[in-house]
């Protein structure tokens, strides 16, 4: 599997194509490129690390501290679907970035347009009812964690409100960024933040659960090998953790040298999975079926639960303005408005695009307050798709069949048979989960 991935990034060129898209790939992704077309299709100046930065940010997080309640619903199996899942996820975004270029001289601006070039306005729905979901539910999803986390943090306090108060305060807040910053190149700086935010979880969990788990030999720890009722559902999650694909357009027409795109994504997703697999397996083990999911509900009262509360809440909220700035550069550009109104008239405009953005976010956050069953349907029914559906097809569609080798093309299969899996039959787990959750609050 290692060596499939390494040889899909060490690829700089398509081979063989039917038409004459691969003399575009080559002049934006070969690596003997003059310095000159570091600015090509108006991109910016950001670098491997800013990229890199971005990437972990948005991908790891809540997706972090979901995965051992993965585990809890398929079992050990879920380190197989981790590996997959981890590999799937950087060829997906590799070929996403290329389908970009399949032009010459061209370059298509984000993932709807992706759609539509390969399978057209059906194509350009799919992507984007898929692409929109993700963009919404992901920061509303990290709206919830926060303000419960917020709200629980803080009871016995003055600050002990209620979570759909902390939602408006904390959405309110966010305000702040999304309207000062006006491209993905400024978020990078809080993306860093977060990302190190993650990392203090991660080992938390990796010190605080088997802790705990020695501490209490009296209790029985229920662990499974396989459960395959629960597949469907573990493979929504885990690939809810790795979704961010309807972002990367955007990190990379940031990055100065296009050819670094690659090794961005390797090796942000690789930091990613290596977080993941230092919180999932010590987190399964150390409470089996049992496990809650965000992870450190199932932790002690104490200092370690707090801490890791504290620094998942300023991951979210630091990640939601790289969701909110990613949608409102596309609407942004939809709608023109940089170019039809002065430098003081586009920056009223973008303020009502966040603005309105911001809002639909809380309120989608205040009437859907429950994390592991949204988590799992954001996952299933979006994630699945912009990870595992559109970018293979699209790709495939695009560059043709023959001109790739057998395994390659056996790879893309498996990958779009696991989405459909995850995205049909995980779809109706999560629904009937959320079901359950509003009748337990009627």
């Amino acid at each position: 599997m290692y060596k499939f991935i390494s040889s899909v990034i060490r690829t700089d060129r398509f081979k063989n194509e039917k038409n004459s898209s691969s003399d575009a790939v080559s002049d934006v992704y070969s690596e003997d490129h003059g310095s000159n077309e570091s600015n090509d299709f108006g991109r910016g100046n950001g670098t491997f690390i800013t990229a890199y930065a971005n990437i972990v940010c948005v991908i790891a997080g809540t997706g972090t501290l979901g995965l051992p309640r993965a585990f809890a619903d398929g079992g050990w199996l879920g380190i197989l679907i981790l590996m997959l899942a981890w590999s799937m996820a950087i060829y997906s975004g590799v070929v996403l970035i290329r389908c970009l270029y399949h032009k010459p001289g061209q370059r298509l601006s984000n993932f709807k347009d992706v759609g539509y070039a390969a399978f057209g306005w059906p194509g350009y729905a799919a992507a984007s009812a898929l692409h929109f979901l993700n963009l919404f539910g992901c920061p509303a999803l990290y709206l919830v964690l926060a303000s419960s986390n917020l709200n629980e943090l803080l009871q016995g306090t003055k600050g002990e409100l209620t979570t759909t108060i902390w939602t408006c305060i904390v959405g309110s807040f966010l305000l702040i960024p999304c309207l000062v910053m006006k491209t993905l190149k400024e978020v990078t700086a809080i993306a860093a933040i977060g990302a190190l935010s993650t990392i203090m979880a991660v080992f938390i969990v990796l010190i605080q659960a088997p802790m705990d788990c020695l501490a209490h030999p009296e209790i029985e720890v229920v662990r499974n090998g396989v459960i395959w009722e629960g597949f469907p559902t573990a493979l929504a999650t885990i690939s809810f953790s790795f979704g961010g694909n309807n972002t990367y357009p955007h990190i990379e027409h940031a990055l100065g040298k296009p050819q670094q795109w690659k090794w961005a994504i390797f090796a942000g997703l690789s930091t990613c999975t290596c977080l993941y697999i230092l919180t999932a397996v010590p987190g399964y083990w150390s409470y089996g079926a049992s496990t809650q999911s965000p992870v450190y509900l199932s932790l002690p009262d104490g200092a370690a639960k707090k801490i890791s509360m504290i620094v998942m809440t300023i991951h979210v909220i630091l990640a939601i303005p790289i969701f909110t700035t990613s949608f409102s550069l596309e609407f942004e550009q939809f709608t023109k408005v940089n170019e039809r109104f002065g430098a003081v008239g586009s920056w009223f405009c973008r303020a009502i695009i966040r603005i309105c953005t911001m809002a639909i976010l809380v309120i989608l956050a205040i009437f859907v307050p429950y994390f592991h069953g949204f988590m799992s349907l954001i996952g299933a029914l979006a994630t699945c798709g912009l990870v595992f559906l559109i970018p293979i097809l699209s790709y495939l569609k695009l560059t043709g069949f023959r001109n790739k080798p057998w395994f390659e093309l056996a790879f893309c299969t498996l990958t779009v048979f696991l989405g459909i899996i995850g995205c049909v039959f995980g779809t109706i787990n999560a629904i009937k989960g959320l079901i359950k959750d509003f009748q337990s609050d009627a």
